[in-house]
């Protein structure tokens, strides 16, 4: 019989695993297109796709402050932007604009509090799950030549960061905390959220653009097309994830917040 306290337990780690995989998987499969659009081989936007989106899904997670002072740093930025630039949608430019403001309001976070260096450890966390993860997605893509869709990748994808991210964490962040600047922590984490946040409306933007080329818009609507499926396989893949780790014993309760 599950106590009152588990049974609490375990629906906040169901509800807050499927929002972060929800979260994840919309975003990995938006980048994972977005860049093969710009170029990439199917390889490389995987691991790219699996850094970018491990390390703003780190920030949201485990420093939702500063990360939310990114997003909004990134939402103003670029519709800033899109007012003052009107039609010419520039990837590259919106993103540094929006990281560049991120940037100012991290470090006004940073001034007015005591987050201290821990935002940086654990997006960089992040980094290092999103990693891995996006190695053994490219190996298991390399062996398996089926096609394979967003809804399974998003939710495969979730799967190994979050174990990646909740097995390694402590030892990861008590390591390199130590060393981490501190003063350009929330600046850095914010600048990230606020680029990607950037990029993200740029998508959204892109496909009424009056200015942007009728191949572009296509396939930004073929990315749009991507994510709720993305959404969804990460939103199951999260809660998967999160019961069974708590059923091991991670619990998300000991999980330490800044």
């Amino acid at each position: 019989m599950l106590s009152k306290e588990r049974f609490t337990a375990i629906v906040t780690t169901l509800f807050l695993w499927s929002l972060a995989g929800a979260l994840f998987g919309g975003l990995y499969i938006g980048l994972y297109e977005v860049l093969q659009v710009l170029g990439l081989s199917p390889a490389q936007a995987v691991v790219v796709a699996a850094l970018a989106a491990a390390m703003t899904t780190a920030a949201f997670y485990s420093a939702m402050p500063v990360a939310l002072m990114g997003a909004m740093a990134g939402v103003l930025a670029s519709i800033g932007y899109l007012i003052v630039g009107g039609p010419r949608l520039e990837l590259g430019i919106i993103a540094l604009v929006a990281a560049g403001l991120g940037l100012l309001g991290g470090a006004f976070f940073a001034w007015t509090s005591h987050a201290g260096a821990r935002p940086l450890a654990e997006t960089l966390t992040g980094l290092l799950a999103g990693l891995g993860a996006g190695a053994i997605l490219v190996l298991v893509l390399t062996l398996y030549r089926q096609p394979v869709g967003a809804f399974v990748m998003a939710a495969g994808i979730v799967a190994l960061v979050g174990s990646l991210f909740q097995l390694n964490e402590h030892w990861i962040v008590k390591h390199v905390h130590g060393w981490l600047p501190t003063t350009l922590a929330a600046p850095l984490v914010a600048a990230l959220v606020a680029a990607v946040v950037g990029a993200s409306i740029w998508m959204v933007a892109g496909t009424t653009a009056a200015a942007l080329a009728p191949e572009a818009k296509t396939a930004v609507q073929r990315v749009l097309a991507e994510v709720p499926a993305g959404f969804l396989g990460g939103l199951l893949g999260g809660a998967v994830t999160g019961l069974l780790l708590e059923v091991l014993g991670f619990r998300l309760e000991e999980h330490g917040t800044v």
